[in-house]
């Protein structure tokens, strides 16, 4: 699968970046892919070749470059949870800095970007994200109606930013949330949130997992949760954007 190091430029600097795309030539739909919190590393850029093998032009920024590139600080080959509380504690202040405005900043970069990219199909593309990049995902997508013609999130925080923050959301939206991230009465609620926006979306607990459940380098990964996030991922692409 055919991959590219990039460096795209936003109003702060250079964002570095990865993108994979299928092989033999072609334009393909263009899919903006937030990592988790740990950002860009080998698991991720296995995710990207998948999905790209599907069709798709993956574009996976770090969007921590204001701190420095990809891996912005050094992560172990496994994700263990006796390594975890360390490095949640040099992720969080990256993330407390990362605010609503960078990220918009950030997201108009990356789309204009994929608009500009010979890889890339005109018109709509499509925006996923784990953990924290589920936020930024809804974030991006609520941002950029009309740009943005599919979002998708997993097993983290979805963003809704105050009453109505979803009422320009025009995006098929799928959430694939871990068991223990959230309640039964906190899906109901989101789920209502979504529908009085008047949004086409599917939002679901993935039984029996936990947050992370599709992260292979973690103590979370869990392997028949990952495939059904494929299948429902792939589906939502291919029933939104050009590809399908």
């Amino acid at each position: 699968m055919p991959t590219k190091v990039l460096q795209i430029a936003t109003p702060d600097g250079q964002a570095d970046a990865f993108a994979a795309f299928p092989d033999g030539g072609g334009r393909h739909p263009g899919v903006l892919m937030y990592a988790d919190g740990f950002g860009i590393r080998p698991v991720l850029r296995e995710m990207a070749g998948e999905l790209a093998g599907h069709g798709y032009y993956v574009l996976v920024p770090n969007y921590f470059y204001r701190h420095g590139p990809a891996p912005v600080f050094e992560l172990p080959e496994h994700i263990g949870e006796e390594v975890r509380p360390a490095l949640l504690a040099q992720l969080m202040p990256l993330i407390e800095a990362h605010t609503l405005e960078r990220t918009l900043s950030d997201a108009d970069a990356y789309l204009w970007f994929l608009d500009d990219q010979p890889e890339v199909s005109a018109g709509p593309v499509a925006v996923t994200g784990y953990c924290i990049g589920g936020l930024l995902a809804m974030r991006t997508a609520v941002a950029n109606p009309g740009r943005v013609a599919a979002v998708a999130g997993f097993h983290g925080p979805v963003g809704i930013d105050g009453p109505g923050s979803l009422s320009k959301l025009t995006a098929q939206v799928y959430l694939g949330h871990a068991e223990t991230d959230m309640t039964p009465e906190a899906l109901a609620q989101l789920n209502q949130v979504l529908e009085d926006a008047g949004v086409d979306y599917t939002s679901e607990i993935y039984p029996g997992t936990v947050h992370g459940f599709t992260m292979s380098d973690t103590d979370a990964f869990d392997p028949s949760a990952l495939q059904r996030h494929w299948d429902c991922l792939i589906d939502l692409l291919n029933r939104s954007l050009a590809n399908g």
